[in-house]
C-alpha cells in the first residue's frame, strides 16, 4: 500500500462518522431545549444554541471525544449574575448544573472552570458554555478561577479562521489538525486542542505543498513536528480577540519525539520500506494507521 494510500485510510478512520455526529446533535438540542424551557417563554429555536468546539470546525475525530455546546442566556440575565458580590459565574454553572440534574438524574454533572460538564457514560460528553452575546461581536462567558471573571470568546471567528485555511490548503488544515488530535490521543501529549489548531493554519500559511494530496502527508506531518517543536512557550492571538493563547512547554519533550519518528518514517517511505514506515507513523498515531 502507497503511503498516500495509507494515509487516506487513516482519514476515513479517524474522522467522526455520521452517527457521532447524529448522537451529538441530539443531546446538544435535548440539552439546550431543557435550559430555554426555564429560562424564555418565547418558542424553541435552533438560535438558542451553536455547536462549537471540534464539531462546529469540523474537526471532530473517531472515538468521539467532547461536544461543545454554547447555549445563549436572555440578557436579563447578564445583569442579575453581574450583580453578585462574589463569583457570580460560579454561580451560574451551579444553576445551569441543577437544571441539567433534573434533566439527567442519573449522570455525572460537574462544573469545570468556564462549563458545566454532562458525562453520558456510553457515548461522548457534553461541554455547556452558558454566555452572552456581546455588542461587537462574540460573546461574554463565566469563568470560575481565581474569583471570577467574565471573558470574551468568539467561536464564529474561531470557526471561520479554520474554515478559511481549510478552503485554501484544498482540505488540508481539518486533516492535520484531526490527525494531531489523533497523536495527542494517542501520546498522552498534554498540549490543547486550540494550540494544535492554531498552529496548523499557522504552519499551513507557509508550507511549500499547503494545497496538494495526500501524496505529501508524510512531508506534511514530519514538517508540522519541526515547527511545533520551535514553539515552546508560544504564544498566538485568538481568533476575534484580544487574548492571546500561550502554548507552554510541557508537551515539547512528546513533540520531539513525533518528529524524529516522522523524520525517520519519511526516510523508510523513500527507500520503500513501507512496513517499516507504517510502524513509525503508528508509534504516532497508533493502530487507526493501518499497514
Amino acid at each position: 500500500m502507497s503511503t498516500a494510500s495509507r494515509f487516506n485510510t487513516f482519514l476515513k478512520n479517524i474522522k467522526a462518522k455520521e452517527e457521532h455526529h447524529t448522537d451529538a446533535l441530539t443531546s446538544v438540542n435535548a440539552i439546550a431545549r431543557k435550559l430555554h424551557g426555564h429560562y424564555s417563554n418565547a418558542q424553541y429555536t435552533d438560535d438558542w444554541r451553536m455547536i462549537v468546539g471540534s464539531y462546529g470546525k469540523g474537526t471532530a475525530i473517531s472515538p468521539p471525544r467532547d461536544v461543545d455546546l454554547l447555549f445563549f442566556l436572555p440578557a436579563h440575565e447578564h445583569t442579575r449574575y453581574t450583580g453578585y458580590r462574589h463569583n457570580g459565574q460560579s454561580a451560574l454553572l451551579q444553576e445551569i448544573k441543577g437544571l441539567l440534574l433534573g434533566r439527567y438524574p442519573r449522570t455525572e454533572i460537574r462544573g469545570d472552570g468556564q462549563v458545566v460538564v454532562v458525562e453520558f457514560s456510553t457515548r461522548h460528553r457534553v461541554e455547556v458554555l452558558p454566555g452572552w452575546r456581546r455588542q461587537g461581536g462574540g460573546m461574554i462567558v463565566p469563568n470560575t478561577h481565581n474569583g471570577g471573571s467574565w471573558q470574551h470568546v468568539d467561536h464564529h471567528a474561531e470557526i471561520a479562521h479554520i474554515a478559511e485555511s481549510d478552503a485554501r490548503t484544498n482540505g488540508n488544515t481539518r486533516s492535520l489538525i484531526q490527525m494531531m488530535k489523533v497523536w495527542q490521543d494517542c501520546c498522552s501529549v498534554p498540549i490543547k486542542s486550540l494550540v494544535l489548531e492554531l498552529e496548523s493554519v499557522a504552519f499551513l500559511q507557509t508550507w511549500a505543498y499547503a494545497r496538494e494530496s495526500t501524496v505529501y502527508y508524510d512531508w506534511m506531518v514530519r514538517d508540522f513536528f519541526a515547527e511545533l517543536t520551535k514553539k515552546a512557550n508560544h504564544s498566538r492571538l485568538i481568533p476575534g480577540t484580544s487574548e492571546f493563547k500561550h502554548y507552554g512547554d510541557a508537551w515539547l519533550s512528546r513533540a520531539t519525539s513525533a518528529h524524529a519518528r516522522a523524520v525517520k518514517a519519511c526516510q523508510l517511505e523513500s527507500e520503500n520500506r513501507h512496513i517499516e514506515a507504517a510502524l513509525e507513523w503508528r508509534k504516532i498515531f497508533g493502530e487507526q494507521y493501518e499497514f
